[in-house]
């Protein structure tokens, strides 16, 4: 799998684009800002984006959704609970000075259990809340890989003082993934670097309490 990360944007978000090695199909995580970096990466890799999918619909993961999907013809794959924040995105921008940024309405609505079959991909979405009530977590188990948005940092996890988080909630979902999924599984988060799930069980402050359970 070849993916090429990009940090974008104030809040440094991470969106991803990856494929199969030298496939012609490709999908695009997350894309958070700075439309123009994206579209320019998505033109000289010469593939053909055949998905955007949404980990969660806070502002600085969906910014550039609207330009994006528009220039691929794309369909967005979003949680299902956080639609009604993508189509009126700026409703929900919690602060001033950030935006403005385009609403979509998304092709499809996902919200955890399925299994999607996407640029030679099988990819099994995992219903992931805490950071956010309908957040997900992508999975491409046979290259032992995971688009964890904002759940599990290098390091940290998601805040939970934005409206819909809850600290309970969040640290059993990533106890469900630490339960379920290889320790060499990589992480790809939404903000900050790449990690595995076993780095930061044996690692991450945040999860001493799960390390003990």
């Amino acid at each position: 799998m070849e993916v090429q990360g990009f940090t974008v944007g104030p809040v440094a978000e991470n969106t991803y684009l990856f494929r199969r090695d030298g496939g012609t199909s490709a999908l695009l995580v997350d894309p958070g800002e700075e439309p123009d970096t994206l579209i320019a990466a998505v033109d000289a890799l010469g593939a053909t984006v055949e998905a955007i999918m949404l980990t969660h619909t806070h502002f600085d993961h969906v910014g550039a959704v609207a330009p994006l999907a528009r220039h691929t013809g794309a369909p967005v794959y979003c949680p299902r609970d956080e639609a009604f924040v993508l189509r009126d995105v700026m409703t929900y921008v919690p602060w001033a000075g950030f935006g403005p940024y385009e609403s979509w309405d998304p092709e499809h609505l996902v919200a955890g259990g399925e299994r999607l079959e996407l640029a030679g991909f099988a990819i099994d979405v995992l219903s992931t809340p805490g950071h956010s009530p309908g957040h997900l977590t992508y999975v491409v188990a046979d290259e032992g890989a995971i688009f964890s948005g904002d759940v599990l940092f290098e390091g940290s996890i998601g805040r939970t003082d934005l409206p819909g988080g809850d600290t309970a909630t969040l640290l059993a979902s990533i106890a469900m993934l630490l339960e379920t999924l290889p320790d060499g599984t990589q992480v790809f988060p939404g903000h900050m670097g790449v990690t595995t799930l076993g780095r930061e069980r044996a690692t991450n402050p945040f999860l001493r309490e799960l390390s003990r359970a």
